[in-house]
């Protein structure tokens, strides 16, 4: 991501993220509670420096049920501490007794039923504490930077994360589409690395032309809260105002096949980005993923920061599900781990 332009300009501090799992903290917000019955054992799960795939695994092999039979909603990070919701498929089968797993860095914190098993990307948000040490810049600057990126956003890049380590996702997205065979999972990674890719460089293209928040002729418009898009249309005095306070927002293509839905100036730049990556793009067109849109702005939410006795800066803010934090904090501080 460093390659990616910024909004507001270069960050103001330097320093060091995750230096402890406790650095980065999150926590899922599913939006809605469990029923208190039903086949699916649900668990809420604090993890410390391990991902949510492995997790599930250990929860399955628990349970003495196959890996398919647990459900999550979002992968989250490794190198952290996290909480977020697991489900169990326990047709006709008492709960064992979870307090009592003895699974590394994983401790249950709650349990209870529900009628379905947890799917992914259902959750609302996520919650945010995140430690920056070893902090070298200008205070007062910081103290401004974090009041724009409050009060204005981010642009939403997906985060490194997503193009695994050394952007190996990627280069497995080529291998794909140059005919490589690969098991259902790699093949899913591959393909969102390369969706990612291309939006992000739309989305770069836009910070560079200073218009990743605004309007361009043929813009398709994202309602904030319940994504769903419109336009494009003429832009008027509504929508200008709209803008403005952040009810809607620009949106970028998740590339697949099919029809651009934008127009004009805005189809313009998206299909430029499109033929510069023609082996990404043709790929996942014949991959049968179709067009889908993605808001170009992030706005977190409770956003607030404290400068720390030994000198660490701590935020905190709550970002919509598919979002990453990582995008937050480059604007502020450039970071190592």
């Amino acid at each position: 991501m460093s390659d990616l332009p910024f909004a507001h300009g270069g960050p103001p501090l330097c320093g060091r993220l995750r230096a402890t799992p406790e650095d980065f903290e999150v926590d899922e917000m599913l939006g809605f509670n469990a029923e208190g019955a039903g086949e699916h054992a649900w668990l809420h799960v604090e993890k410390r420096a391990a991902n949510t795939e492995w997790v599930a695994q250990q929860l399955a092999r628990a349970a003495g049920v196959a890996p398919m039979a647990v459900g999550y909603s979002g992968l989250k990070d490794r190198h952290a501490v996290t909480r977020q919701t697991f489900s169990v498929h326990l047709p006709g089968r008492p709960d064992p007794d979870w307090h009592a797993l003895e699974i590394e860095g994983v401790r249950i914190l709650e349990a209870g039923r529900h009628s379905r098993k947890l799917k992914r990307g259902v959750h609302r948000s996520n919650r945010f504490r995140i430690r920056l040490c070893e902090l070298v810049g200008d205070r007062e600057a910081a103290g401004q930077r974090i009041g724009q990126v409050a009060r204005l956003g981010v642009p939403n890049y997906f985060g490194a994360q997503r193009f695994g380590h050394n952007g190996e996702n990627l280069r497995i997205a080529h291998a794909l589409f140059a005919g490589a065979r690969m098991g259902r999972s790699q093949r899913g990674f591959a393909l969102s690395a390369a969706r990612s890719h291309l939006f992000n460089l739309v989305l770069a293209r836009r910070v560079e032309q200073r218009t990743w928040n605004q309007a361009l002729d043929g813009e398709v418009w994202m309602l904030a809260g319940t994504h769903s898009i419109f336009g494009p249309q003429p832009f008027d005095d509504d929508l200008r105002e709209r803008l403005l306070r952040h009810d809607i927002d620009p949106t970028g293509p998740l590339w697949g096949c099919g029809e651009l839905r934008s127009a004009a100036e805005v189809a313009s730049i998206e299909a430029a980005i499109a033929h510069s990556e023609t082996a990404l793009a043709d790929g996942l067109a014949a991959n049968d993923l179709r067009q889908e849109r993605r808001s170009l702005c992030l706005h977190a939410s409770d956003f607030s920061h404290e400068w720390m006795a030994d000198g660490s800066l701590v935020l905190a803010f709550s970002l919509p599900s598919g979002t990453f934090a990582t995008s937050v904090v480059r604007e502020i501080c450039a970071t190592s781990s």
